[in-house]
């Protein structure tokens, strides 16, 4: 791989980003050994991302395995000695010796890709492993490598993390920090080359933006279009001889942080329900609120779930789960397994759950999904400003002694650099809105405004899936304040 740009394989998927960033590195000039990190969830394609780069720059990849120090290194040892051309496998002894042997991959011609992937099982087989790397990197070690990019990637997400983190061996030691991310909403509707706005949203409520999920899990069985849906659902999704069928649970037995996955499984149920703060998913478990500090900790630690402030009230937050696939299986599929695990079933389970996944599934990601669309795709002018946090939140009503949550929060500044509520939205997947909709947000802006948080130049939101009443359409028109966004919009506008 010579320096300047590489093309990127036809094959590939966006990634435009990442390609360009670990090409550059696989590149960098210099004559010792370099380091780089890349990070993301599992099923992201960063593997498929990092072969590519190793196939165009001639360069060694060893893919580790959960197993002992004595076998991993035999493999690596065996790898190596192919890679070199070598007839007859190195045998390491420790890996001081098996890392001084990779450094030196490297000939005359220029950098040398060296791919390590799955690198947390190395380390947990020995925990060593991070420190015997960076004592090849440090300055003292490199007048005996040669110019090897070396890259470590891994999908345990807390482990990554705290590879580069505080006092870790490696820290300061990467010229390269890549996460690899999820496709958002519109790309995965590109990905899965659906045109229907409305099966896309549909198909993303249930597999996200997950590359794997349409590669390797349906082998390319993607919705036809609306009239196709359930169809699919049922043969791709809860068909028990198909991949997707079990993913959610190996997801979590593929965590090594998670040991008892019986509990992690039982609150990420409790979220599925629709109890987004601790006290009421210690409630659905029967356990006190302080029992799951742990397990809500480590499982946003993995990548399962964020948390995420109130848009109004700091001491307020939300746990939302990542994967939607997780969301999916604890809603449609959990209750219903010893049916689904009978084949013929599946019809009849789906047509049963149809309200649970439209209040379950379907909302609440219709709800992030609008989330996603104000704080990256809506425009500047939409917003009256630039969007620099959108949440959901809280807003007390203290005359009438409840409170109303607001679906889409935008916090941000004027085009004059004040720090404003910028809009405020409500999402409904299932419903027509009209002026009631509507009302209610007036009422909810005039609330902040005495508060002080709000202004009447606050834009108001109304996110539909289903469409809006004639009435809504006509008073949209004549208050530049009220934007009215339907999936058209939502997909391909701004």
């Amino acid at each position: 791989m010579g320096a300047g740009a590489v093309d990127k394989p036809a094959e590939m998927f966006d990634r435009a980003f990442e390609w360009a960033e670990l090409t550059r590195f696989a590149t960098l000039p210099g004559p010792q050994a370099t380091l780089g990190v890349v990070s993301g969830r599992r099923r992201q394609g960063k593997t498929f991302l990092l072969d590519a780069v190793a196939r165009a720059s001639g360069g060694f990849m060893f893919t580790a395995t959960e197993t002992t120090e004595a076998d991993a290194l035999r493999q690596f040892g065996e790898a190596l000695a192919r890679y070199r051309g070598q007839p007859t496998p190195f045998r390491f002894a420790h890996w001081d010796e098996a890392v001084a042997e990779l450094m030196r991959i490297a000939d005359a011609g220029g950098p040398a890709v060296a791919v390590i992937d799955e690198f947390p099982f190395l380390a947990k087989a020995s925990p060593s492993l991070p420190s015997i790397i960076q004592r090849a990197l440090d300055p003292a070690a490199q007048h005996s490598n040669t110019p090897v990019r070396l890259l470590l990637c891994g999908s345990a997400l807390s482990f990554m993390g705290r590879l580069l983190s505080g006092n870790a061996p490696l820290r300061g030691r990467a010229g390269l920090e890549l996460v690899v991310p999820t496709l958002d909403f519109r790309l995965a509707a590109e990905f899965w080359q659906i045109d229907d706005p409305r099966t896309a949203l549909l198909t993303n409520a249930i597999v996200g933006g997950t590359p794997a999920y349409r590669r390797e899990f349906t082998q390319g069985d993607t919705p036809a279009g609306p009239d196709d849906f359930d169809a699919w659902v049922v043969r791709a999704v809860l068909n028990p001889a198909r991949p997707l069928f079990r993913e959610a649970r190996y997801l979590l037995a593929e965590e090594p942080e998670l040991h008892d996955t019986a509990l992690y499984h039982s609150v990420l149920a409790a979220i599925a329900a629709g109890n987004a703060a601790r006290g009421g998913i210690a409630d659905y478990l029967g356990r006190k609120s302080t029992d799951l500090a742990h397990p809500l900790s480590v499982l946003q630690d993995v990548g399962m779930i964020t948390h995420e402030a109130d848009a109004f009230r700091r001491n307020r937050s939300a746990y939302r789960i990542a994967e939607p696939l997780v969301t999916f299986y604890h809603a449609v599929m959990r209750p219903a397994w010893g049916d689904l695990e009978r084949p013929g079933r599946a019809p009849d389970v789906w047509r049963r759950t149809q309200s649970t996944f439209r209040s379950k599934v379907v909302g609440p990601h219709f709800e992030q999904v609008c989330r996603e669309w104000a704080r990256w795709h809506a425009a500047p002018d939409t917003h009256g400003g630039h969007a620099t946090r959108v949440a959901g939140g809280t807003v007390n009503d203290p005359a009438a002694r409840t409170s109303h949550e607001v679906d889409v929060a935008v916090h941000g500044e004027t085009h004059d650099g004040r720090q404003v509520l910028l809009a405020i939205g409500e999402a409904k997947w299932s419903d027509v809105m009209g002026a009631g909709h509507l009302e209610r947000l007036r009422h909810i802006r005039s609330l902040l405004t005495r508060s002080g948080t709000a202004t009447e130049a606050t834009r108001l939101y109304c996110f539909s899936g289903t469409g809006f009443t004639d009435e809504l359409t006509h008073l949209a028109k004549n208050d530049p304040t009220i934007h009215l966004i339907d999936l058209l919009r939502l997909y391909h506008g701004e």
